[in-house]
């Protein structure tokens, strides 16, 4: 347990900032097995709707900083390829 009154605050940021983060992650996650499991029932159409939520979900998460930019872009290019 810090001793210095900053350090106990920062923990206090950090410590919601990572549960936020953690949610957000879940949340992504989510829907990209949403849009692989579409994509296997061979639902194309729901995958394409499934698709266009799981991008807007990645992008925010890179605009945020939860996950780097790259990563993003990997992940979304990743299911435009699986999906057409």
């Amino acid at each position: 347990m810090p001793n210095i009154k900053s350090q106990i605050k920062r923990d206090k940021t950090n410590e919601k900032a990572r549960t936020i983060n953690a949610s957000r992650r879940s949340e992504f996650r989510t829907a990209i097995k949403k849009v692989e499991t579409l994509v296997q029932e061979g639902k194309k159409d729901e995958a394409l709707v499934a698709l266009k939520s799981a991008q807007a979900l990645l992008d925010k998460a890179a605009q945020d900083g939860v996950i780097p930019a790259n990563s993003s872009a990997r992940k979304k290019a990743h299911l435009e390829k699986i999906v057409k």
